[in-house]
Parts: structure tokens; sequence; C-alpha cells
């Protein structure tokens, strides 16, 4: 596809997706086949400091969550002091609806070797880290395959670049399964070999990382987009999207829509859009309720069909874009019931390290099991609002604010929903075999 084509929003850009239907694309040999690793053989070229400029320019931003400033990001390294700079790439992708990294580590593993190779040459580190969920094996074992591909091909390993004098080393190191981890800090205590829990910030990972050294912490995704960068140049990336959102992502469409799955399109795509490409909601159905960005984003109703997917246009919408988890649920869906697997997933998940979070979601789980049963009380609504108020921006990390968005954004939606709890349960309300997918395993 030409970038004129890539400009339009209402059509997908495959860039990291763009060889997934290949046979064996996750092998080195396809991946050189349609252009990979020449993004890297450019890099090589560049002058110190060029290459995050070049990422800067590009407009790319964090595809993890918050949207932070790629290139500014490895900006914040300090100046080289002959010691050790590390690369971390966070693949602990866990949140209820998020699953982007996890198909992409399985269908295109190089163009994230790839990216890293390039993101240790530009920020002067020498060793990268794949912090990967331990729980998915399989994209583990593809993803050391491919590591011991690029080694053999000697695209990283020792002697590398035009002076032959750069070294690249790239660590798979799977983790034991924490939705914690998906927190930067406390991914680097778990690679470090402690208990996954946040640190205390300032300092920042760009200043004390990864034993304590300066370190840049990226997701997967967003690694992956900077081989196409370096490649075809930061005007190629900025030209797609809106302009504050540049570039191409990943929208992962799940729950009641005809053809769930990956679409990679531009940033500025609307949930309409996406829709009529997925084959829209299931027959017979309509739209009552969606998550732009998984668990943790607010939730939207049918009149956010049409907000352009950028940071900034979903912010204003009254949620957050993040993973670009987008979860589809028709009228055939309790919201209590929802929200309730929600919160039953951030009280088992909560670290514990701080009182909000722990406390918190324990009691938020208890209320919501209440109302669920249609056996809450006349005052637990506004309780649950409370606790879930109490949470926010009082937790240590972000991860405590995630589990009070469903509960407040679901009783600002549908409260009337959550007054039904106090008499009447969910699974009568809304029966689950109405809302099921499947009937049993293999049946549609």
């Amino acid at each position: 596809m030409t970038v004129t084509e890539f400009t339009n929003p209402s059509l997908l850009a495959p860039v990291i997706s763009n060889i997934w239907d290949v046979p064996q694309s996750w092998k080195l040999e396809t991946y050189k086949q349609h252009g990979g690793y020449e993004g890297l053989s450019k890099a090589w070229h560049f002058g110190d400091g060029e290459l995050t400029e070049v990422v800067k320019a590009s407009g790319l931003r964090g595809r993890g969550g918050a949207g932070f400033p790629t290139g500014l990001k490895w900006s914040f390294l300090p100046p080289a002091d002959g010691g050790p700079r590390y690369l971390v790439v966070n693949a602990d992708e866990s949140e209820p609806g998020t699953c982007k990294d996890i198909p992409a580590l399985l269908a295109n593993p190089h163009a994230l070797i790839e990216g890293m190779a390039i993101c240790l040459r530009a920020i002067g580190g020498h060793h990268g880290f794949v912090y990967l969920r331990g729980e998915t094996v399989h994209v583990y074992r593809r993803l050391m395959a491919a590591v011991r591909e690029a080694y053999e091909a000697g695209l990283i390993g020792k002697g590398l670049g035009p002076n032959g004098d750069y070294d690249i080393d790239i660590t798979v190191h799977a983790g034991a399964g924490a939705y914690i981890c998906g927190e930067e800090t406390a991914l680097l205590d778990s690679l470090e070999g402690r208990r996954g829990q946040p640190r205390l910030k300032p300092p920042f990972p760009a200043a004390k990382g990864y034993l304590a050294r300066p370190t840049v912490v990226n997701n997967v995704e967003t690694i992956s987009s900077v081989p196409g960068i370096i490649k075809n140049g930061a005007d190629w990336f900025a030209k797609m999207g809106t302009e504050k959102s540049k570039g191409h992502g990943l929208f992962s469409l799940s729950g009641h829509v005809k053809n769930p799955g990956q679409y990679e399109a531009p940033f500025g795509i609307t949930l309409r859009e996406l829709l009529d490409m997925a084959g829209g909601i299931r027959e017979g159905h309509e739209l009552k309720f969606w998550t732009p960005g998984g668990s943790s984003t607010a939730i939207l109703g049918p009149e956010a069909l049409d907000v352009p997917l950028g940071y900034e246009e979903v912010m204003e919408a009254g949620s957050m874009l993040a993973t670009r988890a987008l979860q589809i649920f028709d009228e055939t869906t309790s919201v209590v019931r929802v929200v309730r697997a929600w919160t039953d997933f951030y009280q088992h998940e909560s670290c514990g390290k701080c009182t909000p979070c722990r406390e918190g979601t324990f009691w938020m789980r208890a209320v919501m099991h209440r109302l669920e049963a249609g056996k809450g009380l006349p005052t637990d609504i506004d309780m649950l609002y409370e606790i879930a108020g109490n949470i926010a921006g009082r937790s240590f990390c972000a991860l405590g604010d995630a589990s009070a968005v469903p509960i407040q954004s679901g009783i600002n939606l549908f409260r009337e929903e959550f007054e039904q709890g106090l008499t009447t349960p969910a699974w009568e309300l809304f029966p689950y075999e109405k809302s099921a997918l499947f009937s049993e395993v293999g049946v549609s």
C-alpha cells in the first residue's frame, strides 16, 4: 500500500500484520522476503541521537496504554556514563479484552526483534529483555526460536554494524503470571528476581530502571512499529492517523461481533467503521455498550460509535483509548455481570502493596456479587461508587485506578440496572444463554 492509501482512516493499514496470512509468517526467511530487517540495515548508518529524533518526528506514541510519546521517552535517558543501558519490552499482556501483542508475537516475532535492535542502537544499549507472560508457553517457544534465528543469521549478537564493533543481546524472560507486572516498575522488580510490586517514582526507569541503570520500557506493539518508521521515514508514519495520534495501530474487536479479531488501521478510524469491516453486531441484536481500551477504560454507549479512535478524542468522550481492546456487548448482556467479572479479576490481581487497592477491591467484589445475585442493600450502589472513588487517584499505581473505572462508569451509564440488583438476580434479567455466543464447544 502507498502512503496516500494509508492516510484514509476508514481503510486498514496492515504494517505489523501485513504478513500474518503468509505461510510460516513467523520465520526469518518470510520476514526478510517482505522487507524485514531493512530498517535495521539503515539504522546502523545513523549518528548519535538521530534515530531518537526520527522516532520523535514520526509522532509514535506508546501502544501499551497511556500513549506517551516514544521518542521523547527514549530521550529521557541521561548522557552515557560508560555503564550499561537497557531496553525492556513489556509483553505481559493480561487485562481482560486486551489481545493484540500475543497474536503479533505469534505471527510476526521478528518485527519486535528488529525494533529492539534499532532501539538499543538508538539509546546506546547492548542488552534487551522481553518480559513475557509465563502462561503463554507457545508464544515463549516461538519467540525464543525467532531470537535464535536472528542470532544465527548475525542480525543480533557480537560484532555488529558497519565497523563490527557493536553487540546486541536479547533475552526472553517468562514471568510467573501477574497483572501487576504489566506496570513497568513492578515488571522491573520481577525481572530482577523480586516480588512484582510497583516502585515509588521518581526515580523513573529512564534514570534508574533495570539494575538501577538507565532503562527504556516499551510495549510490544510500540517497538514493533519502529522498523517501519526507520525503513520508510517519519513522514510516512506521520501521514497516517490524526493530528495528535499518528500512525497505525492494532484494534482488537471481541464479543458480540460477527467477525472478531485484529484490525490494523490508522488512528482516527471509528468503531462504526470497524464494525462494518467486522460484519456488524451479531444478527438480530444491537449494540448496548463497549470499551475502547479494555476493562480498565470507561464504558461507552452507542452514542460514541462515531468518535475518532485517537487518544485525545476518546478522552473527550469520557474514556481512554489505552490498548484499543474494543469489547462489544449487545442488549442481552448484563452490565452488572460484566463489571462483577472484571472486579473479580482486579481483586484477585491486586498486589496488596497499598491499602486503597487491597481493601477497596475486596469490598467492591463483595458488593458486586450481592448486586448480581439480586441481594443488594439499599446503600450498596452509593457505597460502591464511594469505594471506587477512594481508590481512584489514591492507589500506589495506576492499576488501582483501573479497578475503579468500570464500577463508576457502569453506574453512571446504567444506574437503573444496578438498582435492579437490589431485588432481582442478573441471570433472571439477562439469562446466560441469551448472551452466550456458543451453546457448547464448537457449536454456534
